[in-house]
């Protein structure tokens, strides 16, 4: 009997302080936690600005101060500053010597039709494969947007222009960059129209609108943000591009990669980095401001077509 009235007092005892050591531990974990995540909020911010710094800042500032620098510091490009600063300098002579005027008309030669019409033909596609739902259609979509992943031979579309007669020309670069890059802009929006209530379409065509009038009065505008996106990467891809155009127009019309690997290889360019990188800070002006500028639209465009 004692024993079991001890055991008792035991189990009682031990119960009764149970609950206060479980509210301690409740009450001391949840301060822990947070001191943990009030540390992780303040250490994240700062790991993502110095690995930012690290990856963007430092070949930022390498070409910038490889570009204010003369000949002699230049010889071997490093961080350090130049003892006196020639960047606008080095920009007249790169914008006089290197030619950097045709070569920019150049790039916008093939550029601008090839974005307007990759943009044009892929939206329309895209808006058809959103909305129509079938077999032949999911093959079709599935085909189309292949081009991402298979790369294009080269040696095939050289032949091929060469058959067409448009090797060498303008519009063989624009055709060629429409072929690559109209997946990419079918992958884009097809996603984002998706997203847009079929009803609009519907009232319009009550209306008596055609089916060219309900895209270009109610998809296209609606498709902006998606289409700035789009804009950027394939005016990213076309502006830098060396390889394509190299093979297809070389020799008879410079843009600016072209240009610069020319004048890279001459006399005027040789061992010269300052003359080089301040080449490439002109040559990366352009979509930088307008990036700059349609900052926004490009961002809502991105994840626009992820909310489905």
């Amino acid at each position: 009997m004692t024993l079991t009235t001890d055991s008792t007092r035991a189990i009682v005892t031990r119960g009764g302080d149970g609950p206060r050591s479980a509210r301690r531990t409740r009450t001391d974990l949840p301060e822990g936690r947070g001191r943990r995540l009030h540390l992780g909020r303040i250490v994240q911010p700062v790991v993502a600005v110095l690995t930012a710094v690290l990856l963007l800042g430092i070949p930022f500032w390498l070409v910038i101060v490889t570009a204010s620098k003369n000949q002699a510091e230049a010889l071997n490009p490093n961080l350090s500053l130049p003892t006196e600063w020639q960047l606008f300098d080095n920009f007249a002579t790169v914008f006089t010597d290197g030619k950097m005027l045709p070569a920019f008309f150049g790039s916008l030669l093939v550029m601008v039709p090839s974005v307007l019409g990759v943009l044009v033909l892929g939206a329309m596609a895209a808006w058809v494969l959103a909305r129509r739902s079938s077999r032949a259609l999911a093959i079709v979509y599935a085909l189309a947007i292949s081009g991402i992943v298979l790369p294009p031979a080269v040696v095939t579309i050289v032949l091929l222009l060469r058959q067409l007669g448009l090797a060498g020309t303008p519009i063989g670069m624009i055709c060629v960059y429409m072929g690559m890059y109209l997946s990419t802009v079918i992958f884009f929006v097809t996603g984002f129209v998706r997203t847009i209530p079929p009803e609009l379409e519907e009232a319009a065509r009550v209306d008596g609108a055609s089916p060219v009038r309900v895209f270009v009065t109610i998809i296209l505008p609606l498709l902006m943000p998606v289409l700035a996106t789009a804009t950027i990467l394939i005016c990213l891809y076309i502006w830098n591009d060396v390889f394509y155009a190299l093979f297809v127009v070389g020799g008879r019309l410079d843009t600016l990669p072209l240009n610069l690997y020319q004048v890279a290889s001459s006399g005027l360019y040789l061992q010269n980095w300052h003359l080089i990188f301040a080449y490439i800070i002109l040559m990366s002006l352009p979509l930088l401001i307008t990036f700059m500028i349609a900052q926004r639209k490009i961002i809502s465009g991105i994840t626009g077509g992820a909310v489905k």
